[in-house]
């Protein structure tokens, strides 16, 4: 019965937490060029060693919470139903089957500071020298203050 009770509490806790004034947030946010400009997109070309320039906006209609970037090999040319595809200039070079040596795996989370429905992220995220070049997905997630999320996906090449 205890138990119980705990459960009904926390339960309306969160419900509570997720209203505004009685309003719940239903929407999620929104990912967005900077300006007409948006860094990478798909199929953009980068090099070992280089500098990946990261831009883009976020928007959200009561308060952004964070956002997540991921990379990622693509060498088994597997999707993520967004914008991600096979890039024809790099068809043929890599093989379903060939494991990468060294991949790039790149995974950091960010915050974005409270009250925020609008935010303009402008990052610099170093390519490592000794990765393996090729097919890479750029995963960028946004999430709002009351958890809703979006997901864009970008393919992009890295070239030694």
């Amino acid at each position: 019965m205890k138990q119980l009770l705990i459960l009904l509490i926390t339960l309306s806790t969160l419900i509570l937490a997720g209203c505004e004034n009685g309003k719940k947030d239903m929407t999620p946010p929104e990912i967005l060029p900077v300006s007409d400009y948006a860094s990478p997109q798909n199929c953009q070309e980068f090099h070992c060693g280089g500098v990946l320039p990261f831009a883009y906006a976020f928007t959200d209609d009561t308060e952004l919470g964070s956002f997540n970037l991921e990379i990622h090999t693509n060498h088994d040319h597997h999707t993520h139903s967004t914008e991600a595809e096979d890039c024809p200039e790099h068809e043929g070079e890599e093989h379903e089957d060939a494991e990468p040596v060294n991949p790039w795996v790149f995974n950091k989370s960010y915050a974005i500071p409270a009250g925020k429905t609008v935010y303009e992220a402008d990052l610099k995220i170093p390519i490592p020298a000794d990765i393996d070049p090729g097919e890479y997905h750029f995963m960028i997630r946004v999430t709002d203050a009351a958890g809703w999320q979006q997901l864009r996906s970008v393919s992009i090449h890295i070239e030694e």
